[in-house]
């Protein structure tokens, strides 16, 4: 885009051009593989970049529609699910989850509630749980194995980010009140995905994606919060035939992921779609966590130094809120600015207030402090191209 183009949007296009150079530096240094960005404000794309390597050892380089797997960045698609059955009626927040799953309707689950769920203060296994892969992978079979367990805290005391047992529990819950009928895969599909245009997007695996899809590599040999193998054979089972596990086992591209920051960043709608209404956006784009910290990352303070900071988690979606502290998104950007993100690798983020998004996918994981500290340098380089 030219430099008169990007000055009408509200960016010096100089400016916006060290997010390239930025992430250019970073892939010839060896730190992660290739990365693909797509940067908008008031619905027009400033910046797109695809550069460096799907797969480095091989020595193929990205492709504008290479596949990644979402890790973490596909909580978001299974929570605008969820909070689309809210709208629809079918779910209310305050909602205890034993009123739609009879298995949590056990005393010390019997008061979890979705919001809770949403807010990752239910108490629920926020590890990855030791189950058998083939429970793992099962949305009914991981829900079940979830409501035979006694919670980590009481609910609502804490904030403990859960990897991958409270999606599970919440997508059990939406394919019950839809009539059990259709699969979790098959909802999304239809009800979110095809009606955004988002073709290149699914739960689990299409064989059509793999020949463009990035392998999973760790670009880090230290433990963090995962240890490198462990990122590499957790993407390993979502790539099993069948696996559905909605807390990140997506395949994405940056046009998709691009397009669900947009609807996000239109209030909800997009191209005539409306998935959820402006209201329900700023209500969840709000720190419903409080001063908390998220206990997840307290391995930070003796791996990194890091001092606790509140968790800042809304309904479904991280929150900027005010102070200075690590994260993936900008200190500078407006407190308003809610994202998802995703192991070591993916990320998007909306402005409402700048009417602005920012949609990131790579390949080659980063630990995820490393990762977090990447994604708040080309937040900070986007935000202080704004002129206006």
């Amino acid at each position: 885009m030219d430099a008169k183009t990007l000055f009408s949007l509200g960016f010096d296009a100089s400016r916006l051009q060290r997010v390239k150079h930025r992430i250019e530096t970073d892939i010839a240094a060896d730190l992660y593989d290739g990365a693909a960005l797509i940067v908008a404000r008031r619905g027009e794309v400033a910046l797109r970049i695809v550069t460096g390597f799907a797969d480095r050892a091989s020595g193929r380089h990205l492709a504008a529609d290479a596949v990644f797997v979402s890790f973490s960045v596909g909580k978001q698609f299974t929570n605008a699910l969820v909070l689309n059955r809210i709208e629809r009626g079918d779910l209310h927040l305050a909602q205890q989850v034993g009123d739609i799953l009879p298995a949590f309707r056990s005393r010390g689950l019997r008061e979890i509630t979705l919001f809770q769920l949403l807010t990752h203060t239910s108490g629920i296994l926020s590890a990855i749980p030791s189950v058998p892969v083939e429970t793992l992978i099962s949305i009914e079979r991981l829900a079940d194995y979830i409501g035979q367990q006694r919670p980590e805290a009481a609910p609502g005391t804490k904030v403990n980010y859960s990897i991958i047992a409270a999606h599970s529990v919440m997508a059990h819950m939406v394919r019950t009140v839809d009539g059990g009928k259709r699969s979790f895969t098959q909802i999304l599909r239809e009800d979110l995905f095809e009606p955004l245009g988002m073709h290149d997007t699914c739960l689990g695996t299409r064989p059509e994606l793999l020949n463009r899809l990035c392998p999973i590599v760790a670009k880090y040999t230290e433990p963090g919060m995962f240890y490198p193998a462990d990122v590499t054979g957790i993407g390993h089972v979502l790539m099993l035939d069948g696996a559905e596990i909605p807390a990140g086992g997506y395949l994405t591209t940056i046009d998709d992921l691009h397009r669900f920051a947009q609807m996000l960043a239109r209030g909800g709608e997009l191209d005539g779609t409306r998935i959820l209404s402006p209201r329900t956006l700023r209500y969840c784009a709000q720190n419903h966590t409080g001063a908390k910290p998220n206990e997840l990352f307290s391995y930070t303070r003796d791996t990194r130094g890091w001092s606790p900071y509140p968790a800042n988690i809304g309904i479904g979606f991280f929150v900027r809120g005010h102070g200075v502290q690590p994260g993936p998104m900008s200190n500078l950007s407006s407190p308003t600015t809610f994202c998802g993100w995703g192991a070591g690798s993916t990320c998007f983020w909306v402005d409402p207030a700048e009417d602005l998004s920012f949609s990131f996918l790579s390949s080659g994981l980063l630990e995820e402090t490393y990762h977090m500290e990447r994604l708040q340098r080309l937040a900070d380089l986007v935000v202080t191209s704004l002129i206006d």
